[in-house]
């Protein structure tokens, strides 16, 4: 249960809002937000209070997620440090459940595999132990000789982070939106060949098949400036109508 919405509930299109307390004060609360004079879009997502700036913005560019954040309530704010362990934690994740790839994870801390220099010098098989892949493996040693300029990254745009990015082995545009979202911040950036994200926008949106990621894409123009508001809500609604985390 999300705030008062029930699983049941949330299966539901949200243009028919579940009939809720909840979502009664979020429409009456989001609707007197739209109705101001200067929206002001957060270029970076760095605390909560940016978060709720963004989806003032978000509401006003598309009202269809005014009972989605009154249902999941206050989003997370998913933001984590930049640098190497990030980067190496998105490729960890790649295709495999949040469970999964939270445990691998947790196995890298406990052996002290999360650094350029650990991964450099450790066997394939302890890598293998841990949970990764023979192809992650590659892609993790080969992240930690791209000698990285993490800190330039910091003030790029999104579209030459991804660039730069995807330039790396093993790193895919999903890998790269993930990153510049979560470590840098990035307001406006969506995962949108994210499978939960595209789940939860056909649960949410009622649409009759999931949408592919050129599809997402599209549909996430409309939330322009503060994508990565919109995707947090919808992780957040999948996390509730599934009870299972989209995103780790």
């Amino acid at each position: 249960v999300c705030h008062g919405v029930g699983v049941t509930a949330l299966t539901a299109p949200v243009q028919r809002p579940p009939c809720c307390a909840a979502c009664v004060r979020g429409m009456r609360i989001f609707g007197k937000m739209k109705d101001l004079a200067v929206l002001q879009a957060p270029k970076r997502i760095e605390t909560e209070a940016d978060l709720a700036a963004g989806a003032v913005v978000l509401v006003a560019r598309d009202p269809r997620f005014v009972p989605i954040l009154a249902a999941v309530g206050p989003l997370p704010l998913r933001r984590n440090a930049d640098g190497f362990g990030a980067l190496f934690a998105a490729i960890v994740g790649q295709q495999i459940s949040t469970a999964a790839a939270a445990a691998i994870w947790a196995r890298l801390e406990a052996g002290g595999l999360t650094e350029p220099a650990a991964i450099l010098s450790a066997p394939d098989d302890v890598l293998r132990k841990a949970g990764l892949s023979r192809p992650k493996i590659g892609f993790a040693r080969g992240l930690a000789r791209a000698d990285l300029d993490y800190a330039a990254l910091r003030d790029l745009p999104s579209a030459a982070v991804v660039t730069q990015l995807v330039a790396l082995p093993g790193i895919g545009r999903w890998t790269a939106e993930i990153y510049a979202s979560f470590a840098l911040g990035h307001a406006d950036v969506i995962a949108a060949g994210d499978l939960a994200l595209q789940q939860a926008a056909a649960r949410a949106f009622g649409l009759p098949t999931r949408p592919g990621e050129r599809d997402l894409r599209r549909m996430a123009e409309d939330w322009a400036p503060v994508r990565a508001v919109a995707a947090r809500a919808l992780w957040a609604y999948y996390r509730c109508a599934t009870n299972r985390e989209g995103i780790w």
